[in-house]
C-alpha cells in the first residue's frame, strides 16, 4: 500500500477530528443531540414542538407565547452510552488477519446542559434566549484492536449554540416566532495512523509501524429558527418548528509524527454542511388530567455530503497524493414519538412516551467511529411544583440501537474503505438521566383539578 492509503485513513478519522462525532449511541440520529428538554424527554419528545415547557422554544420559538411574564429553565442530562465492538471473519490488516480483538465500552459518559429565558415584553410580544449544545460528545478506543484503522484513539467535540428569539401572538389561536442561531464548535482528535510496509516514503521500515496524528479545529456557524403554533380548539395545540441548516466552518491544524511528519499542516479548514430540521407536534387534552402527545420530525442529513479539507491557500490538504476528505454521505433522518402526560395532583404531573428513530447512517457508510442505526426510545418523567412559580422536571430514557453492523471492504461500497478490511458488529444502547429547574415570575398558584 502506498501513501494513498494513509490519506484514506486520515480521511476516515478526520470526520471525528474536525467534527468530533462521538458516542452517537446517546444522541439523536447521526451526531445531533436530542436531549435539549427534560420536560420533553419524559415523553420521548412527543408533542414538544407544540409547547408545554419553556424549553419547547428549542424546536419552535412560537411556543414562548404560552408563558406569561418572565421564565427561566435550566436543565442538565447525564448521558451514559455503551458501545462494544466484535470483529468478524474477513477483517484484515495488509492482507493478513487483523491484529487485536474487539472492544468493550468505547462510549464516554457526558454531562449536557441547556438553558432558556423568556420575557413577555408586551401583551403580544415575547423575547427569548436559549443556550444549547446541539452536536457532539466523545468516544475513546484502545490503541490495539481489529478496527483501529477506522477509529480514533480519542476525540471530543464541544458546541455552543445561542439562539436569541422573539415571538408574536396574533390572537388566541395563532402565534409565530423567529430567532437566530450562533454556534461555536471546538474539536480535538488524537489518533494513530498505521503505516504499511513498503510505503513510498524515506525512512519507512519494511514492517508496519504506527505514527500519531492530532487534529484540532474550531469555528463558527450561523442560522435561524422559526415556528408557528395553532390552537384550533381550547383542547388542541399544533406546532410546527424549523431549525435551519448550519454551514459549520472549522479552522485548525493537522500534526503528524514519524515518517509522515512532512505532511503536517499548521493551517487547514473545512466546512461541514449540518442539516436543517422540521418538527411537527400536537397536544390533545382528552380530560382535565390527561393530555395525549405526538411528534413527527424530519432532519435533512443528506445535505452533508462530503467535506473537503483544504490548506490556507485553498488547495486540498493531502497525505501522499491523496486529498483529505470526509465522505459522510448520509441519508435523511426521521423521528416519530407518541406519549402522554397525566396531572396526578395540583402539584405533580407524570408523563411517559416512546419513539422510533430512523437513522441517517445505514450499512453502506457506517464505521466504528459512528456506529449508529435505527433506535427505539422509552421514557418516563415527572414535574413537581414546589411552590408558586418554582418547579422541577425529572426524566429517564433508555435508548436501544438496533444491532449496527459494519462492512468496510472493497465490495461493500463504503466510502471510507482504504484497502484494509473491517467487518464487525456493535452492541449499543444508552441511558439518559435528566433534571431541570424552572422558575416563572408571577406564575399563578397551582389550581386544584376539577374533574368534568
Amino acid at each position: 500500500m502506498s501513501l494513498q492509503g494513509w490519506g484514506s485513513v486520515l480521511r476516515a478519522t478526520s470526520a471525528l477530528g474536525l467534527l468530533a462525532i462521538a458516542s452517537a449511541q446517546a444522541n439523536a440520529g447521526g451526531f445531533a443531540v436530542h436531549e435539549q428538554s427534560v420536560y420533553g424527554q419524559g415523553t420521548s419528545f412527543a408533542g414538544i414542538a407544540a409547547g408545554g415547557a419553556l424549553s419547547s422554544m428549542y424546536w419552535n420559538p412560537a411556543t414562548m407565547t404560552q408563558f406569561a411574564g418572565k421564565g427561566l429553565e435550566v436543565g442538565a442530562s447525564g448521558l451514559f452510552p455503551f458501545a462494544s465492538n466484535t470483529p468478524l471473519p474477513g477483517s484484515s490488516l495488509f492482507g493478513l488477519p487483523a491484529v487485536g480483538g474487539g472492544t468493550f465500552n468505547v462510549g464516554n459518559d457526558a454531562l449536557l446542559a441547556n438553558g432558556y429565558f423568556t420575557y413577555q415584553f408586551s401583551p403580544n410580544l415575547w423575547l427569548g434566549m436559549s443556550l444549547n449544545s446541539p452536536f457532539g460528545l466523545s468516544q475513546a478506543f484502545p490503541d490495539l484492536w481489529a478496527g483501529r484503522d477506522y477509529a480514533a484513539n480519542s476525540s471530543k467535540l464541544v458546541t455552543y449554540n445561542a439562539a436569541p428569539s422573539l415571538a408574536y401572538r396574533f390572537n388566541d389561536w395563532i402565534s409565530v416566532g423567529i430567532g437566530a442561531q450562533i454556534q461555536r464548535a471546538t474539536a480535538t482528535l488524537n489518533t494513530g495512523v498505521t503505516i504499511p510496509p513498503g510505503a513510498v516514503a524515506p525512512g519507512v521500515p519494511p514492517s508496519p509501524i504506527f505514527a500519531d496524528s492530532t487534529l484540532h479545529g474550531d469555528g463558527w456557524a450561523y442560522g435561524l429558527t422559526a415556528g408557528v403554533t395553532l390552537t384550533p380548539t381550547p383542547t388542541t395545540t399544533i406546532g410546527v418548528g424549523y431549525r435551519s441548516a448550519l454551514n459549520q466552518k472549522i479552522d485548525g491544524s493537522l500534526l503528524l509524527t514519524g515518517p509522515v511528519a512532512a505532511f503536517s499542516n499548521g493551517s487547514i479548514h473545512t466546512t461541514v454542511d449540518l442539516p436543517d430540521t422540521v418538527s411537527l407536534g400536537i397536544r390533545q387534552r382528552v380530560t382535565p388530567q390527561l393530555t395525549l402527545l405526538g411528534t413527527a420530525e424530519w432532519t435533512n442529513w443528506s445535505r452533508i455530503g462530503t467535506s473537503n479539507v483544504l490548506t490556507a491557500s485553498g488547495a486540498p490538504a493531502i497525505v501522499g497524493a491523496t486529498p483529505v476528505t470526509i465522505p459522510f454521505q448520509y441519508k435523511d433522518g426521521w423521528f416519530f414519538a407518541l406519549g402522554g402526560e397525566y396531572q396526578w395532583s395540583d402539584r405533580l404531573t407524570v408523563r411517559a412516551g416512546a419513539a422510533y428513530e430512523i437513522s441517517p447512517i445505514d450499512d453502506r457508510v457506517r464505521t466504528p467511529l459512528i456506529p449508529d442505526n435505527n433506535r427505539v426510545w422509552a421514557s418516563i418523567g415527572a414535574s413537581w411544583q414546589v411552590f408558586r412559580g418554582f418547579s422541577f422536571d425529572l426524566a429517564y430514557s433508555h435508548v436501544w440501537v438496533q444491532g449496527p453492523s459494519i462492512n468496510i471492504t472493497a465490495v461493500s461500497g463504503n466510502p471510507f474503505f482504504d484497502g484494509i478490511n473491517y467487518i464487525g458488529n456493535v452492541n449499543a444502547h444508552a441511558d439518559v438521566f435528566s433534571l431541570a429547574m424552572v422558575y416563572r415570575w408571577g406564575a399563578p398558584e397551582p389550581a386544584p383539578i376539577i374533574a368534568k
